[in-house]
């Protein structure tokens, strides 16, 4: 079983890629996704990435995620090279060390909001005592204290969403990958969800926001912009100083 247990020296890099290159067999042709993508992320930031359809942005946050494999190069979370990990090994990477926040919420619509969020302890066979009261203490930190025992249908759009970072939390991960995670919403219920990005990135967690919004990117610390498989810039936002 793959076991990424970081220092905490580890901890302060999150994640790095080098040289990442992904290509696709289409109709015979070789589709080059991600032509040699380089950078890094530390642990507590909070990056945005975007890039036009066709850019590679999916392709990234597949990658990212440890959904699929580069075609070359190298990617490190933490310590660990996943790159040319098997697929029940990304698997397992997958469930203990990356935080998921999808733009449908991908809750489990028979469970309640406490067991959505146990679902990924209960993946790693880790259910106990002890989790089930930290699970409570992610239900409340999200706002969701008086929810503990609804089911998805029961909620809203926004709670839904809660349940979700809620659950991305719960095994410690080196980062939160959100993809479009305020797609589905309201523009009240996301600067609310937003809010709680923010909040929790404050608090030292790291956070990938895959986004087309600009409004939604200009709130995060760093921009990634993706054009034809590379980097077209990444820089730094004005929130980099207002949120320290």
């Amino acid at each position: 079983m793959i076991q990424i247990e970081p220092s905490a020296d580890d901890r302060k890099l999150a994640l790095s890629v080098r040289e990442l290159r992904k290509d696709y067999v289409l109709k015979g042709e070789t589709v080059h996704a991600l032509r040699g993508v380089t950078f890094e992320v530390n642990s507590g930031d909070y990056m945005a990435v975007m890039g036009p359809s066709g850019s590679g942005k999916s392709t990234l946050l597949n990658l990212l995620g440890c959904l699929d494999r580069p075609t070359a190069g190298e990617y490190y979370l933490g310590p660990q090279n996943v790159a040319d990990l098997d697929d029940d090994e990304l698997s397992e990477v997958r469930a203990s060390s990356i935080g998921f926040v999808f733009q449908s919420y991908n809750l489990i619509p028979q469970l309640t909001v406490i067991e959505n969020i146990e679902v990924p302890l209960q993946y790693q066979g880790k259910l106990s005592a002890e989790s089930r009261d930290l699970c409570i203490q992610l239900a409340e930190m999200v706002g969701l204290i008086d929810r503990l025992n609804h089911r998805p249908t029961e909620l809203s759009g926004g709670q839904q969403q809660r349940v979700a970072i809620a659950r991305s939390l719960v095994n410690d991960p080196y980062f939160i990958l959100a993809d479009e995670a305020t797609g589905n919403l309201d523009s009240k219920t996301t600067d609310e969800i937003l809010l709680l990005f923010e909040r929790l990135n404050h608090q030292g967690k790291t956070i990938i926001m895959i986004t087309h919004e600009d409004e939604v990117a200009a709130r995060t610390r760093r921009v990634l912009r993706l054009r034809d498989g590379l980097i077209e810039f990444d820089k730094r936002t004005d929130n980099a100083t207002l949120l320290d």
